[in-house]
């Protein structure tokens, strides 16, 4: 296993192990199987653990296995605060104290405000004395390092970066989200404020293996490398040093084993430019059912009436690309999660951002497919409850 290093020098695997995709059985974790592929991470060099506490079961069941395998204080926990249910500044603490009773531990070595999507949302928890908070448990050493995960666009990305002292980050990053939610632009940013980065989403979900167009499949045969798909995303992105660890959701042996040879031979710079134009292909062949060219460059931006152009774009263009359930959870998170909505229906066709797009998209026109598609009566109740827990 190789390591690059956190934000106080500690090594850090490159290869992460997501445990939200732990198998289910019968309803429940199947913790005799999840044992046994955290014996072999560990045994791997795999050192960061990710969880949160909003997955059903998942901290309990990391718990409980670390308990059983005895290697708790030989790697790192990372999980996360829902935010986005504290409604008063004694339930941080109360969901802090949970987690450490599930976890079995008396400390988190990476702690993240979960889906911290823009400054407003962190100015309400700074209200709330979230950033007291943090101070007095760093101080005490329940809590080592600080960080946020993240789903939206680049330009609140670095604002959000900008917004506190944060240890690390958490980005949504592929090669085909090269230019969309944080993007290479965020991670460069980060990387030049000296923020370590945590990447998940690294296949899309899986998409980046899974059902891909035949003509991408017949590609990835062809290439004299003979790398799988999965191993192209990876080394793609641990060709870039400012990478610091990859989350995978490693679910079988097979699927740990590829991982771990991958992390073994990677290389940081790895990638020449034939390497970098093979994936644009791979890219384009998936894009060909893309409905809107949007790269994500952000010139559109900012729409007087919040919409995150962008950001709804790239949702739209997940439905046809992902499937409808992935689209809707992208759009949510980009424009409902907000305290302001950067909802599609805000549009009042001013025109203002068209006379920027480089790529002279119809914006208003493709705003409007966006509101039809995926603001639909189920999308707009469920929208309305998300806010309501909120209390946006």
């Amino acid at each position: 296993m190789q390591y690059r290093k956190d934000r106080y020098g500690n090594d850090i695997s490159i290869l992460g192990y997501g445990c939200m995709r732990f198998t289910q059985k019968a309803g429940r974790i199947d913790l005799d199987k999840a044992e046994k592929e955290i014996r072999a991470a560990y045994e791997a060099g795999i050192n960061y653990y990710d969880t949160a506490y909003i997955y059903p079961g998942n901290e309990t069941a990391l718990g409980e296995i670390l308990r059983r395998l005895g290697i708790r204080e030989k790697i790192n926990i990372a999980t996360k605060l829902p935010h986005y249910l504290v409604k008063k500044p004694g339930t941080i603490e109360k969901m802090f104290i949970e987690e450490l009773k599930r976890l079995q531990t008396d400390y988190i070595d990476y702690y993240l405000m979960h889906m911290l999507n823009d400054v407003k949302t962190w100015d309400r928890l700074k209200e709330l004395g979230v950033d007291k908070w943090i101070e007095e448990k760093k101080s005490a050493g329940a809590i080592r390092q600080i960080g946020f995960s993240y789903h939206g666009n680049s330009e609140n990305f670095c604002r959000l970066i900008d917004a506190y002292d944060w240890d690390f980050a958490m980005i949504q990053y592929n090669y085909m989200d090269e230019n969309t939610q944080a993007g290479c632009k965020g991670l460069e940013y980060a990387a030049s404020k000296g923020v370590p980065v945590i990447i998940m989403e690294p296949l899309r979900g899986g998409r980046l293996v899974n059902d891909l167009p035949k003509e991408v499949v017949e590609m990835f045969r062809e290439h004299p490398r003979q790398w799988t798909p999965a191993q192209w995303a990876f080394r793609w992105l641990w060709s870039q040093p400012q990478v610091t660890c990859i989350l995978s959701g490693m679910n079988s042996m097979e699927m740990l084993e590829e991982n771990v040879k991958s992390a073994e031979e990677a290389c940081a710079g790895e990638f020449k430019e034939e390497d970098n134009l093979f994936l644009k292909g791979v890219a384009d062949g998936i894009n060909a059912k893309l409905k809107v060219r949007c790269t994500g460059c952000g010139y559109c931006m900012p729409c007087p009436k919040h919409v995150d152009i962008p950001g709804c774009f790239s949702a739209y263009n997940r439905r046809y690309t992902d499937s409808y359930f992935t689209a809707v959870k992208e759009y949510m998170q980009c424009t409902t999660m907000r305290k302001d909505l950067t909802v599609a229906s805000n549009c009042v066709g001013c025109g203002m951002c068209e006379q920027h797009c480089p790529q002279c998209i119809p914006i208003r026109k493709e705003l409007e497919n966006v509101r039809r598609t995926l603001e639909g009566p189920v999308c707009k109740i469920v929208g309305k409850v998300i806010r309501l827990v909120m209390k946006y």
